[in-house]
């Protein structure tokens, strides 16, 4: 809304005596100026917001009263306990203060609108899940069938409108791979369709995974925001993309402010989640901020890319998947169920191991770190 108001202002005024002391609105034509702006005014959005927001959801009594049954399962009980009775469903803070920002400083677009749909269509549906816990008051959630066909027909409608879209269809039909200049495959609609919708899922499922332990979901995530912010803003710009031999994407420049927006509503929420955390996200924000960034990966034709990114995210999820498989397949062969770590995911394995909850987050957004690192040196790395 900033930008068009500014441009306004400026036709209003050319020609005239105000068109010298306007001028300085030429700044919202600046993807840079605006990306900044959105995110100090999703950061104060945040910081004003909660408050209020920590203290209606305590009215509404939309707290974790229920039994944490993983930390039950695994030994944790007594941690668990302790986190009883804080707020969940943070992540309308987030959602909020992301989308209004992004809507006030982002000059709106298909890629902008596409990526504030899946937000909302993911925020509600982790809504919905967090309120069937604190309702039945057992943990258990929406039935995982449900919630996999919302996020699968999100991330289909999403695959399909940029498919068959002209100006996005290479989105979808060439696929890119890090370190590698030139597509491995063009006109590979059916494998892109895929490849997107398994972007989406993978990644909203992985950062839900991830949120187990004060201000690491939330923390991690904006490590990975920070490297979209770079690779949309590069994606945007033709002569620096064909400088680095990286595809160039007309109109991605917005999402580097949708990204800006993530990083500061992020900042704003980790002040209230960081540990002891005063509220949770919930599945409220982490599927939708999951979503969001799988979608940005996609948007910016480097799906394969948030896999380097969101490393953390990625060992997270495999840690469930093969803790999962070698328990099923342990029990057939021997009777009995093995695991191969302590507690799955893997956070709640270092905690078995001995780490406070505080190391477990700060070393890994220490690794974090170190995949955004890598996955900035794919630029340059062809």
């Amino acid at each position: 809304m900033f930008y068009y108001l500014a441009q306004l202002i400026l036709r209003a005024s050319a020609h005239t005596a105000w068109a010298k002391p306007l001028g300085a609105l030429r700044l919202f034509r600046y993807i840079t100026f605006r990306s900044a702006g959105a995110a100090v005014t999703a950061l104060v959005l945040s910081w004003c917001l909660a408050p209020t927001v920590i203290t209606w959801l305590r009215r509404l009594r939309f707290g974790q009263e229920y039994n944490d049954i993983a930390a039950a399962s695994g030994g944790m009980a007594e941690r668990g306990a302790k986190k009883k009775g804080t707020p969940t469903m943070g992540g309308i803070l987030i959602v909020l203060a992301l989308n209004l920002t992004t809507l006030l400083w982002a000059r709106l677009n298909p890629l902008v609108l596409l990526a504030l749909f899946s937000v909302v269509v993911l925020c509600g549906l982790g809504f919905y899940d967090d309120y069937t816990k604190i309702i039945e008051q057992t943990g258990g959630g929406a039935a995982p069938s449900v919630k996999l066909w919302i996020q699968c027909a999100l991330a289909l409608f999403i695959a399909l409108y940029l498919w068959l879209e002209p100006a996005t269809t290479h989105l979808i039909s060439d696929i890119m791979v890090p370190f590698y200049k030139w597509p491995v495959a063009t006109g590979a609609g059916l494998a892109g369709i895929l490849l997107t919708m398994l972007a989406i899922i993978g990644s909203s499922n992985a950062v839900n995974l991830t949120d187990g332990l004060d201000g690491l979901a939330i923390g991690c995530t904006l490590i990975v925001s920070f490297v979209f912010v770079v690779l949309t803003y590069v994606a945007s710009n033709r002569n620096v993309a064909g400088y680095l031999d990286i595809p160039f994407v007309q109109g991605a420049g917005e999402l580097t402010v949708f990204c800006a927006a993530t990083i500061g509503a992020g900042l704003g929420f980790l002040w209230y989640n960081c540990h002891p955390a005063q509220v949770f996200m919930g599945d409220t924000g982490s599927l939708a901020l999951g979503g969001a960034l799988g979608i940005v990966a996609v948007l910016i034709h480097q799906p394969f890319l948030l896999v380097i990114a969101g490393g953390v995210f990625v060992m997270e999820a495999l840690s469930v998947i093969l803790q999962t498989a070698w328990f099923r397949f342990t029990r057939m062969r021997y009777g009995t169920g093995r695991r191969l770590f302590l507690m799955a995911p893997i956070h709640h394995h270092f905690e078995k191991k001995g780490w406070t909850e505080s190391q477990v987050v700060t070393r890994f957004y220490i690794l974090g770190i170190l995949c955004a690192v890598v996955a900035l040196s794919t630029l340059k790395i062809r």
